[in-house]
């Protein structure tokens, strides 16, 4: 599952709602301590624990993200002071270059984020953020990753190491600074899973509401275009969808675009395009049951979708959401 961490006012609301902590965190099986870091945006959550806190707290799902226009002033200062802080810690420990040398002996080596993620054993947003140089990396997370890169830990500091000393990696880290501006910027509540900057290529929007809440969708019915997250431009398959269904309730304002990934294997957790026929398909949160068997859940109101071996194949994983 795709995870981020954000700053949020989920604290805030739940005050508002008269409910306690311990509550949400059996809400979301859940330490308290998670929830207290949660809350502080030290923490990072998943598509279906955000989700989830939305539904519990009973508010749209734009509303748990701290922006400038509504949040309260505090909020938004503690954590731009948060952000100044990790900055002055990854200058000092020297992450930025490693992120950057990293990305270009992956570029070099024509892997992708996602490849090379899976094959040190981490999630897509975590090694996402070690690139950017905002993560600090442990001596078995390091190790990791090498292998994934396909070098021993030596060689790959020392190639890094030589990268820096030439003047190669200064380029990334200048276009890092400037994607993670962008991403640790409180901005009117416009975020995305897994913290991916959108850019300007354009990728296709379908989707027109059909019967009981399901999506229509018509290859040869674009809706219109919008910019393509970096993780799927080169991804044929990829599109987005226009939130046309009302059976999210009020968890999404009616102007998000989901985008799918047709080529991502879907899990426990995820939130999931299922389609019931060959252009019109449900939006579910696909869960699990105690015996292992997949199942899907609709909102507004709730109700069990049942997926057979055959149906898993008519899936498709919604990657992010733009808001």
């Amino acid at each position: 599952m795709e995870e981020i961490i954000f700053p949020n006012q989920i604290r805030m609301y739940r005050r508002l709602r008269g409910r306690s902590m311990q509550e949400l965190a059996d809400h979301l099986n859940v330490s308290l301590s998670a929830i207290s870091k949660i809350e502080k945006g030290y923490r990072r959550v998943d598509q279906e624990q955000l989700v989830r806190i939305a539904e519990f707290l009973d508010c749209p799902l734009q509303e748990l993200f701290v922006n400038e226009q509504n949040s309260q002033q505090e909020i938004v200062l503690a954590w731009r002071r948060e952000q100044e802080r990790r900055n002055k810690i990854n200058e000092k420990s020297g992450l930025k270059t490693l992120g950057a040398g990293l990305r270009q002996i992956r570029n070099e080596k024509n892997l992708t984020l996602i490849e090379v993620a899976e094959s040190a054993d981490m999630t897509l947003s975590v090694y996402h953020r070690i690139e950017m140089g905002q993560r600090e990396v442990s001596d078995k997370e390091m190790k990791n990753i090498a292998k994934a890169l396909k070098m021993p830990v030596d060689e790959l500091k020392s190639e890094i190491k030589d990268l820096d000393e030439k003047g190669f990696l200064e380029e990334i880290i200048q276009r890092n600074d400037a994607k993670y501006k962008l991403l640790s910027t409180p901005r009117g509540a416009i975020a995305s899973f897994g913290g991916n900057l959108l850019e300007s290529t354009q990728i296709s929007v379908f989707g027109t509401a059909g019967k009981n809440g399901n999506v229509i969708i018509d290859p040869e019915e674009e809706i219109k275009k919008v910019p393509c997250p970096v993780s799927l431009q080169n991804k044929k398959d990829a599109y987005a969808l226009n939130l046309c269904t009302r059976r999210l309730g009020n968890l999404l304002p009616a102007r998000s675009v989901l985008f799918v990934d047709p080529q991502e294997p879907v899990s426990v957790g995820d939130i999931a395009v299922y389609y019931i026929s060959d252009t019109e398909a449900e939006i579910i949160s696909v869960r699990e049951d105690e015996s292992g068997q997949l199942y899907g859940i609709r909102w507004n109101p709730d109700e069990k979708v049942t997926l057979g071996n055959d149906d898993l194949q008519r899936l498709q994983r919604v990657v992010f959401i733009s808001l």
